[in-house]
């Protein structure tokens, strides 16, 4: 799965005509305009799903599916996610990452010090926070500012932090 995304989880259905509302898991609720495809995950295979119409209400989007013209058809999909594969995703800046490519990597200080594993990131309103679980099963949270995040090693799995006074 390392090589999906997901974009949304279908909430309900809408109408009888076989669309769906889905709450986006996406930063951009507009992202959904430019999908043509995406892949409903089914808990046990992968469903490939053309997109034949989006409309928006409040913060939710709405998808028509090619092929599904009725409510009973897809009924059975309701709280299920919609991913799209990494060649569709969002290009994303120098210094940006998609969250599940940092999670359970190693977090160490600038000290050489093992801390623990990135278990989870947690968004706030002024800046992402890293939950890290250390072997003793404690909880370290860390700010995601440059004064604390010192390096991000994706590809090795690696996050060199620094530990400002009272973060332990």
């Amino acid at each position: 799965m390392d090589n999906y995304l997901r974009v949304g989880v279908i909430s309900s259905t809408h109408g009888i005509k076989g669309e769906v509302k889905v709450f986006p898991t996406t930063d951009d609720v507009n992202r959904f305009k430019e999908l043509k495809t995406v892949f409903l995950d089914t808990g046990k295979e992968l469903l490939s799903m053309e997109i034949e119409g989006v409309k928006f209400f409040k913060q939710m989007a709405i998808l028509k599916f090619k092929g599904i013209d009725d409510i009973n058809d897809v009924e059975k999909y309701r709280g299920k996610d919609l991913l799209i594969d990494r060649e569709n995703a969002v290009k994303l800046e120098e210094g940006e990452y998609f969250i599940f490519d940092l999670i359970h990597s190693e977090v160490i200080t600038d000290e050489g010090e093992k801390l623990g594993s990135l278990a989870e990131i947690i968004s706030t309103g002024a800046n992402d926070v890293y939950v890290v679980k250390t072997d003793e099963g404690k909880e370290i949270l860390i700010p995601s500012i440059k004064e604390c995040v010192l390096d991000v090693n994706v590809e090795h799995k690696k996050i060199t932090v620094h530990l400002l006074n009272g973060l332990r």
